[in-house]
């Protein structure tokens, strides 16, 4: 059974930073794709970032140069750097990963990152 623990959301003013963690365990196979979804109150689930293990990685238009995604492979872990956050990044953040970019994904319990003054 593969588990996704995440951790380092919480509350941040605007043009403040985060650091989000995800580390999983439990898995037989590799998994290749890892990262982020995020869902606002009365929004659909969307995705943040992702990474593979080779590296490539891909952003939400909306998160570009602000948010960096990365990933240590010997832990399994992949982590979100949030720069410059804006209020409508507001969101419970969702660990993800699966073995291949088309498998049905684990997900983590999420994380609340919230951004206001």
């Amino acid at each position: 059974q593969v588990q996704l623990v995440e951790s380092g959301g919480g509350l941040v003013q605007p043009g403040g930073s985060l650091r989000l963690s995800c580390a999983a365990s439990g898995s037989m196979f590799s998994l290749n794709d890892m990262g982020w979804y995020r869902q606002a109150p009365g929004k659909e689930r969307e995705l943040v970032a992702g990474i593979l293990r080779s590296g490539i990685t891909n952003y939400e238009n909306s998160v570009k140069g602000r948010f960096t995604i990365s990933r240590d492979n010997a832990k399994d872990t992949v982590y979100l750097q949030m720069n410059s956050l804006k209020p409508e990044d507001t969101a419970v953040y969702f660990c993800y990963a699966r073995i291949i970019v088309t498998a049905t994904p684990y997900w983590g319990r999420g994380t609340q990152v919230t951004v206001s003054s």
